[in-house]
């Protein structure tokens, strides 16, 4: 049987759900879907400055669901950095 999932807070709302590299068009590129999660957990821990507790408190999710979450988007990120792929923010 499947745990439910549990509803986390999320506070952010991107403007912008698409990132690109200069001069290529999108549909010549792969595509990194990131959720409004991992958004959350990056904005908490990055920009914010919050330890990783204080953050998963923030999102009503324990220290180590916030720490696989916050590895994951960093996974992501570096993904299409490195590799020249588009960043996509799903709502």
């Amino acid at each position: 049987m499947v745990r439910p999932r549990l509803c986390r807070r999320i506070k952010f709302n991107p403007q912008a759900t698409h990132f690109k590299p200069q001069g290529i068009p999108v549909r010549c590129l792969e595509v990194v879907e990131m959720s409004l999660e991992e958004m959350e957990a990056l904005r908490l821990k990055n920009l914010e400055g919050l330890e990783q507790t204080q953050a998963a408190k923030k999102m009503n999710t324990s220290q180590s669901t916030f720490a696989r979450i916050l590895a994951s988007a960093h996974q992501k990120i570096a993904d299409a950095l490195i590799n020249g792929k588009a960043i996509k923010i799903e709502k």
